[in-house]
């Protein structure tokens, strides 16, 4: 029964999850927010960093982003807390859709350009050519972390 319940959430929630560019194998159409950038090709880079507060907030610093359309830019990200934490970047109803995938399936792998989890402590980067101009959004969506306030806004603008 446990297995015909997951397989039915898998079937429910998988369509849009990859058709969304979420998830691994997903990015067949292209994605609103842009698509992976080349390092060679990035014009700036945006250090980030991720953790929790004393009063039991969940942050990225900065969390706001400025940037041109057709820029592409590095985002040099560093989990300076105790807990996983996660930089997806994403028009804001497909990043509300993957937090809906994610309370349901909290220990969901992820293989994608435009998101990375990364442990305590550790670093990594996430290169991105936005080509499209618009308000897109940033957020940590490991169960809880978003609704303790990890997520924050790019604005594209026209060039």
């Amino acid at each position: 029964m446990k297995t015909a319940i997951i397989a039915f959430f898998l079937a429910a929630f998988a369509s849009p999850a990859l058709a969304s560019g979420s998830h691994a194998g997903g990015h067949g159409e292209a994605m609103a927010v842009g698509e992976p950038g080349k390092k060679a090709q990035a014009t700036q880079t945006i250090r980030v960093s991720m953790k929790e507060t004393d009063d039991g907030k969940m942050i990225f610093t900065p969390n706001t982003f400025k940037v041109r359309k057709g820029q592409t830019i590095v985002f040099a990200i560093k989990n300076a807390g105790e807990l996983d934490h996660e930089f997806v970047l994403d028009q804001e109803d497909k990043i509300m859709e993957h937090k809906a995938v994610m309370e349901k399936f909290p220990e969901m792998e992820h293989d994608d350009p435009n998101a990375i989890r990364l442990a305590a402590g550790k670093s990594g980067e996430i290169i991105w050519k936005f080509t499209n101009d618009g308000t897109f959004k940033i957020a940590c969506l490991v169960p809880g972390h978003y609704d303790a306030g990890m997520h924050g806004d790019v604005t594209v603008a026209k060039k």
